[in-house]
């Protein structure tokens, strides 16, 4: 017989989706915290930034840095960057060019700018210090509400409401029986995160710190998007999706994936490479240069100037170099 436990995709029988079956009542809260925060002290892996000796700063970079972009890449670049920079004071003092050449291939750059930006105010407002209030996290440059949520709870253990696209997925999956979040973070999804969170009042959020973790490392590891590992999962006995039969995704809730290949972000992502070098390059040598003969010359002409238009880039008497 099939494993119940395992979804369609990974038993490798997708081809014949599953009836849609009534939805179950969705399983108490209390006993999925219970499981999934359990299941996250076995299992967690062993990151720097959750260590405890790392900094509110440590977390804050780790946060900012690992926003649509995997662990295995962050980690270098998260390491190098506190290794040169390990104080807010530090990174807001740093040449804009050291800051986006340390931030190397993570993507999205003006990520790096903002960064260094909040560092700047964290100095000018904070006296250095990273504040450890969701509001006052908030009021940083560059910092969402996701951002300032979770370096509240990871680096301050305060029991903010923590949602990123892995929470979103378990949620959906375990109560609410979709078998995906779709793209859009709706009101509906925001006020099931805030019901979810565990009580504060029998630990001072401890627990409720716990689960934001706990969850969002299980839509890392065993909930994900595509091959969900549901004969391993904590909640699998619990889960309302599971129950319904593993209904695949409605047209609503499916996500598109981002193309890479041809589009301008990999352009920018090339010029900025070659940036990276050091040297001032003439724009029209910068332009042809590139290593992609797909790129038409009104595309890598369009990308330098968004470089430049979003402070990426700088013309000198020398060519284009990082800004100065």
């Amino acid at each position: 017989m099939p494993d119940a436990t395992r979804s369609p995709a990974a038993r490798g029988d997708a081809a014949e989706p599953a009836a849609v079956a009534e939805l179950p009542d969705p399983p108490a809260p209390a006993d999925v915290h219970a499981r999934v925060v359990d299941w996250f002290a076995e299992h967690a892996r062993d990151l720097p930034w959750r260590r405890p000796e790392c900094t509110p700063w440590g977390v804050l970079v780790s946060e900012v840095m690992l926003q649509q972009t995997p662990v295995a890449r962050v980690l270098p670049r998260w390491e190098e960057w506190l290794r040169r920079w390990p104080t807010p004071a530090d990174a807001a003092a740093a040449p804009a060019a050291e800051i986006l050449t340390v931030w190397d291939r993570l993507g999205y750059p003006r990520r790096a700018l903002r960064l260094q930006a909040a560092a700047e105010a964290i100095v000018d407002r904070h006296g250095g210090e990273v504040p450890d209030t969701r509001e006052e996290l908030r009021a940083l440059p560059g910092i969402g509400e996701y951002t300032a949520a979770a370096v509240a709870c990871f680096a301050f253990s305060r029991p903010e409401v923590v949602v990123d696209t892995n929470i979103r997925r378990v949620h959906a999956r375990v109560f609410s029986g979709a078998a995906l979040p779709g793209q859009t973070y709706t009101a509906a999804q925001r006020r099931l995160a805030v019901e979810l969170m565990p009580a504060t009042e029998p630990d001072g959020g401890r627990t409720a710190c716990a689960w934001n973790a706990a969850t969002m490392e299980l839509g890392a590891l065993i909930c994900t998007a595509r091959s969900p590992q549901c004969a391993i999962c904590p909640v699998a006995e619990l889960c309302s999706w599971r129950a319904a039969g593993f209904p695949p995704p409605t047209e609503e809730q499916k996500t598109r994936g981002q193309a890479w290949a041809g589009t301008d972000r990999q352009v920018r992502g090339a010029l900025m490479a070659v940036l990276r070098r050091g040297e001032p390059v003439e724009p029209e040598a910068l332009l042809d240069g590139l290593d992609l003969p797909e790129a038409s010359a009104d595309q890598r002409r369009r990308c330098l100037d968004s470089l430049l238009a979003d402070g990426l880039a700088q013309r000198t008497a020398a060519g284009v170099t990082l800004p100065q």
